[in-house]
């Protein structure tokens, strides 16, 4: 059984595939072929520029009054950008753990910053002895230089060896806390609602206690309380639309890079067991139970596609309320058209964002522009890009 929230896979700028009904055999569907000509009539001109340099390994970026706040994962820094000047903003360092794939990870501003200077981070961490993947909550003096009091409001995400740690964070509009999570390579994990790995989870940002209207908050194990999805590899990006919905991007094995608009309880498929089999399918339709589809899937192959964001203002033309999906290995940014029911009509990926190499977290930025972190590992950079 299956539940098919749109259209799987995009071929051309042509019209989106009709989708499956739900219940039914899926259709073989061919691997998509990314648009990857620029042609300025399908698009506005893009400004690009260097405007936060002599960076490493910087994994998010989101403004506050004060500047840009920004993550180094590996170096375990938090920094503020601001006057042409980078400054270190001293915190619990000691407590953040790095290796692999986790480090200093995603960051998340309150809607109520002013009053309440609150930020919150999703870091690998040390839980008596072992290592894990948290989310801590953090509030900065008046000059954004230091933080002044922490609070963990999840811990016990699995991390092993660092690998997958997922992390990415979003408030949504209903003051929820979303937690994207990586399934620390170990197979059980998507499938198990008893573990937070591999997961989407939702908490009150306050109280660090599980969103009351979560699907499984009534249950007697306490980590089931903060799922909201399951059955997903390693999430790395999460952005709420217009319209209210909540969508997923995520790392494929070597195929299938997905986006995935997220359903209440939905599950996403992955389950690689026995051991951590890599070569099953990202949405394994042979599970018991109902399955959800992908709205974008790479095919083969994976672009490690990673931060994302609803694009918003006049000035990006055709490319206005599209997602913004930022890419690793490919070295781009994919710009996904969805109509009103989340099937996919179109993408694009401009060649003018295909010359700075890895990109890994998107925000918005001031004045309908973007913020795009790079990942090459030494001299990176935030990037500011303006239709």
């Amino acid at each position: 059984m299956r539940w098919t929230v749109t259209a799987a896979l995009v071929v051309t700028l042509a019209a989106p595939a009709m989708p499956a009904q739900a219940g039914s055999t899926p259709p073989q569907a061919a691997a998509p072929a990314l648009e990857r000509a620029t042609d300025d009539r399908r698009g506005p001109a893009l400004r690009t520029r260097r405007v936060v340099t002599g960076l490493r390994q910087p994994w998010d970026v989101q403004r506050i009054p004060q500047g840009l706040l920004i993550t180094e994962r590996t170096e375990r820094r938090l920094l503020l950008h601001a006057d042409g000047r980078t400054k270190r903003v001293r915190f619990p360092r000691s407590t953040v753990w790095a290796q692999g794939e986790t480090g200093l990870m995603s960051l998340a501003v309150d809607p109520r910053f002013r009053r309440n200077r609150h930020i919150y981070a999703c870091h690998g961490g040390f839980l008596r002895g072992q290592r894990d993947v948290r989310v801590v909550r953090w509030k900065l003096n008046r000059r954004a230089t230091r933080v002044t009091k922490a609070k963990v409001l999840v811990r016990g995400i699995d991390a092993t060896t660092g690998r997958h740690g997922g992390c990415r964070l979003l408030i949504a509009r209903n003051g929820a806390l979303l937690v994207g999570t990586g399934d620390a390579a170990v197979g059980s994990h998507p499938q198990n609602r008893r573990s937070l790995n591999g997961k989407v989870l939702r908490l009150d940002r306050r109280t660090g206690r599980p969103w009351p209207k979560n699907p499984w908050a009534g249950a007697n194990n306490r980590k089931r309380r903060y799922v909201l999805t399951y059955g997903h590899r390693n999430v790395q990006g999460l952005a709420q639309r217009k319209d209210g919905s909540l969508w997923s991007v995520e790392h494929g094995p070597d195929r299938d890079d997905e986006v995935n608009r997220l359903v209440r309880g939905g599950n996403y498929g992955w389950h690689p067991v026995p051991g951590y089999n890599e070569t099953v399918p990202m949405t394994d339709h042979s599970l018991p139970g109902p399955q959800v589809d992908a709205a974008w899937s790479s095919g083969q192959p994976t672009l490690a596609t990673s931060g994302a964001t609803w694009v918003k203002g006049r000035k990006w033309g055709r490319l206005n309320g599209t997602l913004a999906v930022a890419a690793l290995k490919s070295s781009r940014i994919v710009f996904m058209k969805f109509d009103r029911r989340g099937r996919l009509k179109w993408t694009r990926a401009p060649a003018a964002l295909q010359r700075f190499g890895r990109l890994r977290s998107i925000t918005r930025g001031p004045g309908q522009s973007l913020l795009v972190t790079t990942a090459n590992g030494s001299d990176d950079a935030v990037l500011r890009i303006r239709p």
